[in-house]
This record gives C-alpha cells, structure tokens and sequence, in this order.
C-alpha cells in the first residue's frame, strides 16, 4: 500500500533502507526523513482518486511508510474540518480567516496523527516497547496507539503539566514517570530507560514517522482548498513536527503535479516565556539556542529546544515567512474570543495563533486579500483550570 523507498538524512543527506528501526542520523544526529517513489505514483493514480477513499489520514496510504495494512493502527484520525471562521473575521475584521480544527482527532489533539503513524510503522517493525518524553497530548496519543497495537508504552512527563494528561495516559495503560523539570529534562530521562531496558524512541524528530502522520495536514489544506493552498498559515510551534510536515507534502504534492509551485507564508508562533525559534529567527542562525527558564501556560509551546530547529528556521526563510512571540495573556484572550465567536473550546496554543494574527495584522505583514489558516491543534478541554473561577 506503501510508495516508501528509503529514508534520506534531513542534513547530510546520506541515505538508508527504510525496513529497520532507525532513530536520528548515525552520521550527524539528525532527523531522517522518508522518501518515496512519486513518479511511481504519479502514474498510478490521480488525486480525483483520493476523494473516494475513507475520511481519515490513511486516505494518503500510498505516501505514508506502512506497507502492509494489517499494521495500521487507526482510531479514525485525520481528515478534520477546515472551518470559514466567519463569526471570527467579523471580530477581527478580516473576510478570509479559516481555522484547521484538529481538537476534533482521537485524543483532541493534532498529536494523534504523527502517532497513529509512527506507532503503525514501529507494530510493522517489530517493536515490543515504546517510550516518549511529552509534555501532554503526544503521551496521550502514543498511549492511545500502543495499547490499540497491544505494545507497552512508557512516557516522561514534567510533574506541573495538567493532571488530565496524567491521567489520561495511565487510563490508556501507559507507565507515567513524572519529572521535576521541562520536556528536555524528560528527554534526558526517557533517553536513559531507551538505553538501559531497549526500548525504542518515540521522541520528536527523533524517529522519521511521526512527521509522516503530521504532514497530511497539508494534504487536506490542499483538497479542502480544490488544489490550492492558503496565503499564510500561523500554526503554534514547540517541536515544530507539523510545520515542517506540511511542507514536506507541499514538495510532494508538486513533484506529483497535484499543486502549483505557489506557497503558503508559513508563520512560527511562540510563547514570549519560551520563543528560541523566534530568537533564531530574528538573529539570523542556522540553530536555535536552548531557552533558559522556560514559562507558559501553553504546555505545548514549553519546549526550550527542539531537535528540528533548523529545519524550521528553513521552512520560515524559504516561505517568506516569520516567526512571532507572544504572551500567556494575549493567547488566553484570544482562545477565549475564538470560543465566543466559533464555538470551539480552544487550547491555549491555539490562541496564540490568533495573537499572531492579531499582530501580523496590525504590522501590515498579513494583506487583507491574504486566505489566512489558523491551527486548532487540540481541544481546551485538559486546561479546563486556566479557566476556573473562584
């Protein structure tokens, strides 16, 4: 079912068969990404095609790494709405805002898609036991799969995230260890247990499929959009997994013949508590240098250094894009105007989409001819305590 040729480093670009577990580059330590064979493809069949498969992810089996479907693991993720935010545009005053709603995925959140993924191909290859340090909803998700696929999963979370995703995760029957720390601190952990009890990594980045999972976001913007993509997409960014996703698919689906060469303005939005992607960007680097003292509500955005750092500041520069930081206050304000107006309880990195708006628009960076989408990456529902009153 699968199109998978093999796998090609993301940096030094040496190549590797892609039926054996791989975690980061040997040569250089970093990401793998999986290559297909697209002229293949391109003659047998044509995206008309892909509208008559089933409404989840796996309608793009053929650009995805499983190779048989008996190892397919799926809870019907993918495939979720893009909204008209028409309520929303009058708010703010624009006439061509649309919100990417994945809150509506298997464990609400946009996480369930690089796991469905990721966890199907790592079933098909073998593996007994996965691990995965999380702040949240990638623990959730990785949980969901694995106990679906009858594998042990081991997660590391900071003791201070939310206790809707602790808890989630030990209803899923995952082992939770919880840090005194940040997500890298449970890297460093989840690393160690890798090493010692043979596990293997589920880390961001760090294997080449949850990528996979992420990048057909890009695909449906595409279909939604008859084949066209939007002008601008703001989409929240810790590891930074779907942003370089979608760009990936939109190299894809060109080399296809499905889209033109045009391109989204791709947009890095972060908590001012936590923005090296932002730093980076405006200092002009090849890498990000790890945040210090990271803080924010937005779990998700509390990532103070991330593996695919310059694959991101390569995605914003060769997108005419930008990164933008923004604080705790303004993303809360905005998932609170973006419940009022569109009726989605929306997380917190979720607001700070809009923040971003909010202030591209002001600077002029976004036109008011501009198709703007915003991502919805989960369902505010595991941070009900940001909006407990006494």
């Amino acid at each position: 079912m699968s199109y998978l040729t093999h796998l090609e480093c993301s940096y030094c670009n040496n190549k590797f068969e892609s039926n054996k577990l791989w975690n980061l580059c040997p040569f250089c330590s970093k990401p793998l990404l999986a290559r297909y064979d697209l002229d293949s493809i391109k003659q047998s069949f044509s995206k008309e095609e892909i509208i008559l498969s089933e409404p989840n992810l796996w309608r793009y089996k053929e650009l995805l790494p499983v190779q048989d479907s008996r190892f397919v693991l799926s809870l019907g993720e993918g495939f979720t709405p893009l909204i008209k935010a028409n309520r929303l545009g009058n708010a703010v005053g624009f006439d061509s805002l649309f919100i990417k709603d994945e809150g509506l995925n298997p464990t609400t959140s946009f996480k369930a898609r690089g796991l469905s993924v990721a966890v199907s191909r790592a079933f098909e290859l073998g593996v007994k036991e996965i691990s995965i340090p999380s702040a949240g909803n990638a623990a959730g998700a990785m949980s969901a799969y694995a106990a679906l696929a009858g594998i042990k999963s081991f997660v590391f979370m900071p003791k201070d995230v939310p206790a809707a995703f602790i808890s989630e995760c030990r209803a899923l029957g995952a082992e939770v260890t919880l840090i005194d720390g940040l997500i890298t601190d449970c890297g460093k952990e989840a690393a160690k247990a890798v090493k010692k009890y043979n596990r293997f990594d589920m880390s961001t980045l760090k294997e080449p499929y949850r990528i996979e999972g992420k990048k057909t976001m890009g695909y449906e913007l595409a279909e939604h959009m008859n084949w066209d993509l939007p002008d601008v997409i703001i989409y929240p960014t810790g590891g930074g997994t779907g942003l370089i996703g979608m760009w990936k698919a939109f190299e894809e689906m060109e080399n296809l013949g499905w889209i033109s060469s045009r391109r989204p303005r791709m947009v890095t939005v972060q908590a001012e508590g936590c923005a090296p992607m932002v730093k980076a960007f405006e200092e002009e680097t090849e890498f990000a240098e790890p945040w210090q003292d990271a803080k924010t509500v937005a779990d998700g955005l509390r990532v103070p250094a991330a593996v695919g750092d310059f694959l991101i500041l390569r995605v914003l520069r060769e997108s005419y894009g930008t990164a933008i930081a923004v604080t705790d206050e303004e993303m809360l304000n905005a998932s609170n105007l973006i419940g009022k107006t569109e009726g989605l309880f929306a997380s917190p990195e979720t607001g700070a989409t809009l923040a971003a708006f909010n202030k591209l628009k002001q600077q002029h960076w976004i036109n008011d001819s501009d198709n703007v989408v915003l991502f919805n990456t989960g369902s505010g529902h595991k941070y009900s305590h940001l909006w407990q009153t006494n």
